[in-house]
């Protein structure tokens, strides 16, 4: 069956071979997540190559994203590896500290105690371990244990309600920039951006490292500082497409204060023309259970029912012990919630205006597909914008958008409800329309008898240039 909702899937010591990466491409996985928080960039060089090959030998394209580590602040390390701390006792974070001890530990962000006041609250280790700030002095940050635990080392730190100045991009960053263009990424996720100007910043030195190898990727702005709330609308347009990731957010904003949130983001991504991934713990116990719990399973079809383009798996795919199984269970899912999904097409287009033509064409095939119960839509497309602009409105009714341009075809394989395919176009539209429908019956998407309604540009091979509709019934003269 055609599954609109995209998945995107993390690769890293549990599937990183190539046999492990084709069972998980042919399961159901449209996009490869390499996590450069983790890794040498020899290690995602070979893994890039490896997604490569996979993809090749299941006969589709897979797009690879490189999900930049940002400045996620974090404690050093200890003498003894860990620590135990008490509610109630006195524990310092310490910038000027080489190893850490019982009474304090060192920081990798050495400008930490600028930022904070007494009355701050810190979250450290994913919100499991809570210390009031007390006072700062110098280098010191001299806190009250409120919720303890176990802390071992490189554990983060997030400070309650934001508002931490770490820069969005590292020099590690800047380099693993570098890095992911020489791979070929096709999409460049940055960590904790707060506002427009960081997402810019990114696209500059992405598209200046990508031009020695012809490479614009696409940006991704991950949602995890609760400052990027209120940027959201600017982040939008300076992206071209957002990541709810839920971890650091729910640390910043409360757990209680995301699936609104998440619903809030989805909604305005998709009013913006900007796709949006889902992510964090949405199948988490399968890193160690061969099936979801139920919860788990309801959040993933909840994610589908909010409009997401894609969903993510992290540690599940990465270190877990069933990563295609992990897939395929979750591609069920997405496929069973997109049955019960409502189209409301034509209320989406009520007091909207198109300025532009392509725009336009794009906007009608939808209407006309969805009015006339065609089997598919088939868009002739260069850049891939048509297909964007598609799949912004669900119909229930398939898009493939066919291209020339391989970096194209990658780009679109996280747009929902779009599958893309290669397509060597003649210069002659009928032709090219002709062999365009050929293409999708070739592949069972249709059959004779099927109406199919197709979108294309004349003159051929120009960005941006959709001008055409055209609506034919398989094996009838074109």
């Amino acid at each position: 069956m055609h599954r609109a909702t995209k998945i995107v899937a993390t690769i890293g010591p549990a599937s990183s071979t190539p046999e492990i990466l084709l069972q998980m491409i042919q399961a159901g996985a449209d996009v490869v997540r390499l996590n450069f928080s983790h890794g040498t960039a020899d290690d995602h060089r070979q893994r890039a190559e490896f997604v490569r090959e996979a993809a090749r030998q299941a006969g589709r394209e897979v797009a690879i994203m490189a999900d930049l580590q940002g400045p996620k602040i974090r404690v050093g390390k200890f003498e003894n590896g860990k620590t135990t701390l008490v509610p109630g006792s006195a524990f310092i974070l310490d910038a000027e500290c080489e190893l850490g001890n019982d009474d304090r530990v060192g920081l990798d962000y050495k400008d930490l105690p600028r930022d904070l006041k007494p009355g701050d609250v810190l979250l450290l280790n994913d919100g499991l371990i809570v210390l009031d700030v007390v006072r700062v002095l110098g280098s010191e940050i001299h806190t009250t244990v409120k919720i303890g635990g176990d802390l071992s080392n490189n554990k983060g730190i997030n400070r309650q309600g934001g508002g931490l100045t770490a820069p969005a991009l590292t020099a590690k960053d800047m380099e693993d920039i570098r890095t992911a263009m020489s791979l070929g990424v096709d999409y460049v996720a940055v960590s904790f951006p707060k506002n427009a100007t960081d997402m810019e910043m990114a696209r500059q030195l992405a598209n200046i490292a990508g031009a020695p190898y012809g490479i614009k990727p696409k940006m991704i702005a991950k949602i995890e500082r609760a400052e990027a709330i209120p940027a959201l609308q600017g982040i939008l347009d300076a992206s071209d497409g957002i990541m709810v990731a839920r971890g650091d957010l729910a640390v910043e904003v409360g757990n209680a204060a995301v699936p609104a949130l998440q619903k809030r983001m989805i909604r305005m991504a998709r009013d913006s023309n900007k796709f949006v991934i889902t992510a964090t713990q949405m199948m988490e116990s399968m890193i160690y259970a061969p099936v979801p719990t139920r919860a788990e399973v309801s959040d993933v079809a909840n994610a589908v029912l909010d409009g997401t383009d894609a969903v993510m798996l992290s540690a599940e795919s990465a270190a877990g012990k069933y990563p295609v199984q992990t897939i395929e269970t979750m591609s069920a899912i997405c496929l069973e919630a997109e049955k019960s999904e409502q189209s409301e097409l034509d209320k989406d287009f009520l007091d909207r205006t198109f300025t532009r033509i392509d725009q336009s064409i794009a906007m009608g095939a939808l209407f006309t597909a969805f009015h006339l119960g065609a089997k598919a839509i088939v868009a002739l497309t260069e850049s891939g914008s048509t297909a964007l602009w598609m799949s912004r409105h669900w119909t229930h009714v398939p898009i493939f958008a066919l291209t020339p341009r391989v970096g194209s075809e990658r780009a679109m394989a996280i747009y929902r409800n779009v599958r893309s395919l290669h397509l060597d176009t003649s210069t002659d539209r009928d032709t090219a329309l002709q062999q365009a429908l050929e293409t999708v019956v070739s592949k069972g998407y249709a059959s004779r008898g099927d109406m199919v309604v197709l979108t294309v540009g004349e003159p051929m091979g120009q960005a941006g240039g959709t001008n055409t509709l055209k609506i034919v019934r398989v094996g009838e003269p074109y």
